[in-house]
């Protein structure tokens, strides 16, 4: 039970099928262009099969550049990195990679982590205003949230992305391997 005797629910997914359909949904209503999303899909696919991470930046800063200006118009949704993490999320989620987001440490939370064959990838998202800062790939090292998946995992890879709120895009996107 929530404030003021409200209800709440925490919404869950019964099975993965039903996660993927439900990414997958969403990002039919992101993309108007099925064709394109299906593309942006198997692009993104192989980038993380073959850890070609600039394939993967790549992808992604197509997509955002392709997001009409209105839907920014009276509101202030380039300014919170949720929205763009949420992109992120709704694409490696379709594809069936195990996705945890607000992925808890003892040193804070993931902003969100990939599985895929014995390999991680800890995303931080920031928002910033013109130019990358670096802060996303420092705040991963700076924290040490690598710990939670050393020794568990065969590579893991950090991934510190930057937007700016100006541009709407992907100015900044940092990987590095931690040596286990």
């Amino acid at each position: 039970e929530g404030r003021e005797g409200l209800i709440r629910y925490k919404l869950g997914f019964p099975n993965l099928e039903v996660k993927y359909s439900l990414s997958n949904y969403l990002l039919n209503y992101l993309v108007e262009d099925y064709r394109k999303k299906e593309i942006n899909r198997t692009l993104i696919y192989k980038a993380v099969l073959e850890n070609d991470f600039e394939k993967m930046k790549e992808v992604f800063h197509s997509f955002f550049a392709s997001i009409p200006a209105e839907w920014y118009r009276k509101n202030d949704l380039a300014g919170y990195e949720g929205y763009y993490a949420s992109i992120f999320y709704c694409y490696f989620s379709s594809l069936g990679f195990k996705v945890i987001a607000e992925d808890a440490t003892n040193y804070g939370k993931i902003d969100m982590s990939v599985f895929l064959d014995g390999r991680v990838y800890i995303f931080e998202f920031k928002v910033v205003e013109y130019v990358p800062e670096g802060r996303a790939i420092e705040q991963l090292k700076n924290k040490r949230y690598y710990e939670k998946y050393a020794g568990n995992f065969n590579e893991v890879y950090l991934i510190g992305v930057e937007f700016s709120k100006e541009k709407r895009n992907i100015v900044g996107f940092d990987v590095e391997k931690i040596k286990i």
